[in-house]
C-alpha cells in the first residue's frame, strides 16, 4: 500500500472513491473535498493508462483528501485497506470502460469489472460499510431505436464492456438480496467534459481537430448518443449519496441527444471554423465499424427527478468548456497520443487470460456471500 499518513481522525465520514484519478470520479472527489471539509475522501487508483493525478491538482494538498495507489483486484490489499481506513461509504467508479478495447481484450474487462467489484464488495461488506454505490452505464440495456428504458427494463448488453458491467451489477445486487448490504446502482448516459482520457468520442474528436487531423467515424455515423456534462453527473451521484434508497437502481439520463456524424460536424465548425457541409466533410473519415455498435440508448430518469435532480448545463456551454480544457491539457496523460488511433480490430492478446490464474479460490468460510 502506497500512501501518506493522511490527516488525523475527527471526520464525520470516511469515503473511498475508486478510480479517483479517472474522469467522473475525479470531478466527484473535487466536489466532495471542496464542499465537505468534515469528510475524509480517499482516492484509490491503480493509475492505469487512462488515469492522471493532474485531474486532482485542485485538491491534492487539502487536509481532507488522501491518495492511495492500489488495485481493486488485489484481495489482500483491499482487505488491509478496509481494516486500516475505517471506511463508511464506497463510491465505486474503477473499471475498464472503453468499448473498442473490450472487443480486443474481453478477458481483462471481465476480470477487472466483475472480479474487482466482487473483491471490493466482499471487503466492504465484511468491514460493515454503511453504503456502497456502484457506478454503471446505460449500455447494460443494449441498443434501441424507440424503446425507453427504465430501471426495471431487462439488461441486454451487446459488447464485452457492457456485459461485464451488467454482470457486476448482478453481483452488487446479490449482496443486497442475501446480506442486506446497503448497495445502490447508478446507470448514466454518456458523460463528457474535462479530465476524460481522449479515447472516448468527444475528447478524441476535439483533440484530433485541435491537431488539424480528421475525425474517425465508425461505420455510418448514424448512431446517436445522449450526453451529460460532468458536473451534472456528479450532482446526480451526490444526490443519490444523500437521498438514494438502498437496494435501488437509478437512471441518470440526459435530455441532449446527437448522432456521431452531427457531433463531428458541430466540433469541426467550432474548432476548424468551417462554414459549409462541404468544408466540414473534408475533416471526416469514415472507418470500419465495431463488431457491434448500438444505434441508440433512451432512458427514463423519473426516479432521479423525484429526488430533485435534473441536468443544468446546456450543450453549448458544456462543449465550449470542454474544447478549451483539451486545448490546454491534452498532455495530462503521457500516452494521450495513443488514444487518437482509430479502432484496429486486432485479435486480443492471449496473455490477458493469465489474469484469471491469479484469482484466489476462497473457502466457504472466507466468502461473505
Amino acid at each position: 500500500m502506497s500512501a501518506d499518513s493522511g490527516p488525523p481522525g475527527g471526520f464525520s465520514k470516511r469515503l473511498l472513491v475508486t478510480g479517483g484519478a479517472g474522469f467522473i470520479a475525479s470531478h466527484t472527489i473535487i466536489s466532495l473535498v471542496e464542499n465537505h471539509s468534515d469528510y475524509l475522501v480517499i482516492n484509490l487508483d491503480k493509475l492505469d493508462y487512462c488515469a492522471s493525478l493532474k485531474n486532482l491538482d485542485a485538491v491534492s494538498n487539502k487536509p481532507n483528501y488522501k491518495f492511495i495507489q492500489g488495485d481493486i483486484c488485489d484481495s489482500v490489499f483491499i482487505k488491509q485497506l478496509f481494516d486500516t481506513e475505517n471506511i463508511d461509504v464506497v463510491l465505486h467508479f474503477a473499471a475498464q470502460t472503453h468499448v473498442d478495447l473490450s472487443f480486443l481484450d474481453s478477458f481483462k474487462f471481465a476480470y477487472v469489472n466483475i472480479y474487482g467489484t466482487h473483491t471490493l464488495l466482499s471487503a466492504a461488506c465484511e468491514a460493515g460499510a454503511e453504503k456502497f454505490i456502484y457506478i454503471s452505464t446505460d449500455e447494460v440495456y443494449g441498443g434501441s431505436l424507440d424503446e425507453e428504458f427504465d430501471e426495471t427494463s431487462p439488461k441486454r448488453p451487446t459488447n464485452p464492456y457492457a456485459s461485464s458491467k451488467a454482470a457486476a451489477e448482478s453481483v452488487v445486487l446479490s449482496f443486497w438480496e442475501r446480506n442486506k448490504f446497503p448497495v445502490i446502482i447508478t446507470r448514466s448516459s454518456n458523460v463528457y467534459g474535462p479530465h476524460q482520457y481522449p479515447e472516448k468520442v468527444i475528447p478524441k474528436f476535439i483533440s484530433l481537430l485541435q491537431q488539424n487531423r480528421k475525425c474517425c467515424i465508425h461505420g455510418t455515423g448514424r448512431q446517436t448518443r445522449s450526453f451529460l456534462y460532468a458536473s451534472d453527473a456528479v450532482d446526480a451521484i451526490l444526490t443519490i449519496l444523500r437521498m438514494g434508497k438502498v437496494g435501488e437502481v437509478y437512471n441518470i439520463g440526459s435530455n441532449f441527444e446527437i448522432s456521431v456524424t452531427q457531433l463531428a460536424k458541430e466540433l469541426i465548425q467550432m474548432i476548424q471554423h468551417t462554414s459549409s457541409d462541404k468544408e466540414s466533410a473534408h475533416w471526416m473519415d469514415y472507418i470500419s465499424d465495431r463488431p457491434v455498435n448500438d444505434l441508440r440508448y433512451l432512458m427514463k430518469s423519473e426516479k432521479m427527478h423525484s429526488l430533485g435532480w435534473r441536468p443544468k448545463v446546456h450543450w453549448k456551454e458544456g462543449i465550449e468548456k470542454t474544447i478549451q480544457w483539451y486545448k490546454n491539457n491534452f498532455h495530462n496523460w503521457k500516452n494521450a497520443e495513443k488514444a487518437l488511433q482509430p479502432f484496429s480490430g486486432q485479435a486480443p492478446p492471449a496473455k490477458s487470460r493469465e489474469l484469471w490464474e491469479h484469482i484466489p479460490v476462497s473457502t466457504p468460510e472466507e466468502d461473505v456471500m
